[in-house]
């Protein structure tokens, strides 16, 4: 039983690790969402803000397929479109048909959705400090 016992510990202490990291994950998107949502967004609403100012234009701009934008934000392909579709409706990103693809929709962040990361930006990174910072 021993040798199980000796065998195991390096897939356990790969587990808890494993563990560990969903754990943190979902303390800080739940910190994130509670922080955030005082401003009207959850953490993935940042999520596609953020990665959207995150352009090479001078001003930020930039227009993302929004298969780019999964992939960057981790989420389904169709959770990302409603997740669009809802901060379209609010103003904070306007959707285009990409030139050179017509069947592909261009994603890029409105001056509203420009001022409101803006000010929501300092909001997540300190969430992001507190929660991620070495203790």
């Amino acid at each position: 039983m021993a040798a199980k016992d000796e065998a195991d510990t390096p897939d356990r202490a790969l587990v808890d690790r494993w563990r560990d990291i969903l754990a943190l994950h979902a303390r800080t998107q739940c910190e994130l969402d509670r922080a955030l949502h005082q401003h009207g967004l959850c953490a993935s609403d940042f999520e596609v803000l953020d990665v959207l100012s995150e352009g090479p234009g001078a001003d930020g701009s930039c227009a993302y397929r929004v298969q780019e934008i999964s992939e960057r934000v981790h989420l389904s392909q169709s959770a990302l479109s409603r997740l669009v579709a809802r901060l379209e409706k609010d103003g904070l990103v306007e959707r285009a048909l990409c030139t050179e693809d017509r069947r592909g929709v261009r994603v890029t962040l409105t001056d509203k959705g420009r001022a409101l990361h803006g000010e929501v930006r300092p909001v997540q990174r300190a969430v992001l400090t507190r929660m991620l910072s070495p203790t």
